[in-house]
């Protein structure tokens, strides 16, 4: 039997092909180079520096606005001869320790809170009271708690990461359909398999979210107090080399600083962080 006998003639039609050609068009060089999101992001950064340059040479004020070209001279003058590259690994290694103190104990309060009712009003009574405040407003207390050393900044670090990765967990824990949840309690699992196998995959999206944030409050509460009181210990992390060029009127050092902290927040966001979402997120479906 021909297989055009066997089509249907509301699912198949020859006369559209006829009219219509061939659907199917290869993509241009231009499409090509376009769909891949690493090109078009350096645009974007190419485009940025670009105005960035124009700018500064507009302006003509090397002590008010340093060319683009400058910053990223002075910013490999420091890594080579400044020391910049230990103040960072220095501030790197003090964040880390914040953020994943600050992420253990929102896991602790976000267990207890969508697992016991008193965890639930705990967490969210502390959040009420604490997530307002300004990591940085507690700096003078902690100095006179924890001294003037590595245990006054992971004190306000901690407290800068809680809050936003608890309420966004939290939420995410809370959107999780009733369906999931009977599920999980079908199997009769326990709290912590219902938390680990049902909640987190489920609500990842928002922990995502609150992993980010957490990360970005961090590293503003870091860079704000060293530029408070600086040096700790006998040396000093990345804000506090952007506070002594500022206090020696190197302003391309400056932001050469400030460069390096905007190269991290790249390199963070478009490699681990998205690193993470492919393998989790958008494997699972969740995000387009």
């Amino acid at each position: 039997m021909d297989d055009k006998s066997t089509h249907r003639p509301e699912f198949f039609n020859d006369s559209l092909s006829s009219v219509f050609g061939v659907t199917e068009v290869p993509l241009t060089l231009w499409e090509k180079i376009y769909s891949l999101e690493f090109i078009r992001k350096t645009f974007i950064l190419i485009f940025l520096a670009a105005i960035w340059e124009i700018y500064a040479r507009y302006l003509d004020n090397p002590l008010l606005f340093p060319t683009f070209s400058s910053t990223v001279a002075a910013f490999g003058d420091a890594i080579l001869y400044g020391g910049l590259l230990e103040k960072v690994l220095y501030s790197l290694k003090i964040l880390l320790i914040g953020y994943l103190a600050g992420l253990v104990i929102a896991t602790i309060l976000t267990v207890a809170a969508i697992t016991t009712q008193i965890g639930n009003d705990f967490l969210e009574t502390l959040t009420s009271m604490f997530n307002p405040l300004p990591a940085i407003a507690l700096l003078p207390l902690a100095l006179i708690w924890f001294g003037l050393g590595y245990g006054s900044i992971i004190f306000v670090l901690i407290h800068a990461v809680l809050w936003p990765v608890a309420l966004n967990t939290h939420s995410g824990f809370l959107s999780v359909s009733p369906t999931l949840r009977m599920v999980g309690k079908n199997y009769g699992l326990s709290n912590f398999g219902y938390v680990a196998k049902i909640l987190i995959p489920a609500g990842f999206p928002s922990i995502l979210s609150g992993l980010k944030i957490g990360w970005a409050f961090a590293w503003r509460t870091l860079i704000a107090a060293e530029l408070v009181f600086g040096v700790s210990s006998g040396s000093g992390g990345l804000g506090w080399f952007i506070y002594e060029n500022k206090n020696l009127l190197e302003i391309p050092n400056v932001f050469a600083g400030l460069f390096t902290v905007i190269l991290i927040g790249l390199a963070v966001e478009n490699i681990i962080f998205k690193t993470i979402e492919k393998k989790t997120i958008r494997k699972w479906g969740m995000q387009n």
